[in-house]
């Protein structure tokens, strides 16, 4: 059975065509078969007698399915069948959110804080996060113009990429990426421009690198900075972003969108001897070109709130407002209410998730050390993620190797090519260690069945 199969059982959707291990469960795929004939015995008719069905946009054509929601689908449905699975796939904290996010939430759905908030948030969400950016990064935003409350940080992303840039333009996306950064510049009517990072530099962009790239693409108008990284949980220095500031300043008409949703869980300090993460917008001439990216997903456990934020110049902030009113309107009023709660949480709460985290990743490398002819070549210094080197398997083919270790070993993982980083895979470690434990026993007894 294709993997194209396996794939449209579990989201419907896929362009993979590689030979998949294991067929879907039946009942999915019988529910599958017969939405598919009722679509042919029901065709439309055409004025001239001719049988044939509405077409979708051809933009769609373009446009590939996240490799991590389609295994994890998978995965959810291998689970309803009544199998137990190991899953690593998701980016999501397995702690909980603050006791006062949760009591902030409920009590602002009993005192009828449910209705529509303004298209950018609620005026006292806006200026906790002002006051919040301005006390922990040193950037400096106006809560009324310069904020945007949106749905997730992931409909940030793309809002601020559709403010940004559209047809004919280029984004720049260093390699491994977030699987959505080249889709939404599709969507965007961008052309993806892939800059490749190199193991040995923690895949971390190259200043060098970023300005042959910029110099040979003149028509660059956005260049994606993931930091910390996910997938590879690199995270760039200060220094190292002031030198990428220095190349951009060679290119002014290039915008950076700052995706910095991981910058609350670092584990070493940087140059300057802290443990957070630089801002971007806080460098030196950099402010009015960046649009800044977080939110309350990664930092509090606060994936199902759907809450993040966009600050930047009033002039994207404002066209990021407009394409939201357009698209989705507010953000939930009790996620919004939950957010200010968010924002107030002791230091304390944060160290101590870090801390935890930071355990879970050495766990895993020291297991993924004991492991033959995988690698880990710099440390990752933040974020949820370690990326391996698996290549010496299945001929480097990490999705065949992913298929297979969930059919045998009911392991989930993503192939690190859907990252942009072949031959490796992507391990999330943002779950108990008792399950940690499992998914490293599970992945070392399959790779040693392969020696």
């Amino acid at each position: 059975m294709k993997q194209s199969s396996l794939v449209a059982a579990a989201v419907l959707l896929s362009h993979s065509s590689r030979s998949a291990a294991f067929s879907p469960p039946s009942a999915f795929l019988h529910s599958l078969r017969t939405a598919s004939k009722s679509l042919h015995e029901h065709p439309v008719a055409a004025s001239n007698g001719i049988q044939h069905e509405p077409s979708l946009n051809p933009l769609l054509s373009q446009i590939k399915p996240s490799k991590t929601v389609e295994i994890f689908s998978l995965v959810k449905q291998m689970e309803a069948d009544g199998q137990t699975v190991t899953s690593l796939c998701v980016g999501e904290p397995d702690f909980k959110p603050p006791l006062s996010v949760l009591q902030a939430a409920s009590d602002a759905m009993m005192a009828g804080q449910t209705t529509y908030t303004a298209v950018t948030g609620t005026v006292e969400l806006r200026r906790g996060i002002a006051d919040d950016l301005k006390r922990r990064k040193g950037t400096e935003y106006n809560p009324l113009t310069e904020i945007v409350v949106g749905n997730g940080a992931k409909q940030c992303v793309y809002q601020g990429l559709l403010a940004a840039c559209g047809s004919g333009d280029e984004v720049i996306i260093p390699a491994p990426y977030w699987p959505s950064y080249p889709e939404m510049a599709l969507l965007v009517g961008a052309t993806p421009v892939i800059l490749e990072t190199a193991v040995q530099d923690g895949y971390l962009i190259n200043p060098t690198s970023l300005d042959e790239c910029l110099a040979t693409h003149p028509k660059a108008k956005v260049l994606m900075l993931c930091n910390p990284s996910n997938p590879t949980g690199g995270v760039h220095s200060t220094q190292l972003l002031q030198q990428i500031a220095k190349v951009l300043e060679k290119y002014p008409n290039v915008i950076v969108i700052a995706d910095e949703i991981y910058e609350r869980l670092v584990y070493t300090q940087d140059d300057n001897g802290s443990a957070t993460v630089t801002s971007f917008a806080s460098l030196p001439n950099m402010f009015q070109r960046t649009i800044t990216i977080n939110g309350f997903s990664k930092s509090h456990a606060m994936t199902g709130f759907r809450l993040g934020y966009l600050a930047a110049p009033s002039k994207y902030a404002k066209a990021a407002s407009v394409l939201q009113g357009q698209i989705t309107s507010c953000a939930s009023s009790v996620s919004q209410a939950a957010g200010v709660a968010a924002l107030q949480v002791e230091e304390e709460w944060f160290d101590n998730n870090v801390e935890v985290m930071k355990q879970k990743r050495n766990y895993v490398l020291g297991e993924l050390s004991k492991m033959k002819n995988v690698s880990v070549t710099v440390p990752p210094n933040g974020a949820f993620y370690v990326l391996p080197d698996v290549s010496s398997y299945y001929d480097g083919d990490d999705t065949q190797l992913c298929l297979d270790l969930l059919k045998e070993k009911k392991l989930a993982l993503v192939p690190g090519s859907s990252f942009g980083a072949a031959g490796t895979v992507r391990i999330s470690y943002a779950t108990s260690m008792e399950e940690l434990e499992v998914a490293m026993r599970k992945l070392g007894e399959f790779l040693d069945g392969l020696l």
